[in-house]
């Protein structure tokens, strides 16, 4: 099964992480420069479009750019390509059931598939900037649509209250940096701005790893 954020789990996460919108952590920031926007990318990600607008095809082609690997997913002969097709296209959660787990690649080789799946109100910033940092990219479903996460655009800030010692230095996400691989065009590139956009609108992130067994 894959590993699903809950509320219960997001309220734990609440006594270490400062939420600000859904997408602001508190970390060690000594040395950080403040109140000014830095930019986490995900390099070298394929820039592919869907064959078509058919759900199946635009989930095949992001999924295909998250692994950057088509032995993985999702070439013809890929160990993921059965799966994905018989996914739910509009559910990332079915679609992280559907890949969690051990597969075999064309050679014989076998692979260890890690999907996990976050609901909109666990989303967390301070995993999602360490996956990008880590050079991982991301699905996302916002507004019933597929999106491939390639970056973010976050700050440092301070909060609290210096008179009782409580001042931390947080981290904020201003922007999540997104691909829409229906396109191929200016429409390609899509922009969540937290300060406008609704997160209640995004149903979830997936992340998906793979790694030689």
């Amino acid at each position: 099964m894959s590993r699903r954020l809950t509320r219960r789990w997001s309220f734990l996460l609440a006594t270490t992480f400062i939420f600000a919108g859904g997408l602001a952590v508190c970390w060690h920031a000594q040395g950080q420069v403040l109140n000014q926007d830095q930019e986490i990318f995900v390099r070298d990600l394929p820039s592919l479009t869907a064959h078509s607008q058919d759900p199946s095809d635009i989930l095949l082609a992001s999924l295909e750019t998250v692994f950057h690997d088509r032995d993985v997913c999702c070439g013809k002969n890929s160990a993921l390509r059965d799966n994905v097709l018989a996914a739910d296209a509009k559910s990332l959660q079915n679609i992280a059931e559907k890949l969690e787990g051990r597969h075999l690649l064309n050679d014989g080789r076998p692979i260890k598939v890690t999907a996990e799946y976050v609901t909109s109100d666990a989303i967390n910033a301070g995993h999602l900037i360490t996956m990008m940092l880590n050079q991982q990219a991301a699905l996302m479903e916002w507004n019933s649509r597929l999106y491939v996460v390639r970056g973010v655009v976050y700050r440092w800030m301070e909060s609290g209250d210096p008179t009782n010692g409580s001042r931390a230095k947080i981290t904020v996400i201003h922007k999540l940096l997104l691909w829409e691989t229906r396109f191929s065009d200016s429409r390609r590139k899509v922009i969540f701005d937290r300060t406008t956009d609704d997160l209640n609108k995004v149903q979830g992130l997936l992340f998906l790893q793979a790694a030689l067994q």
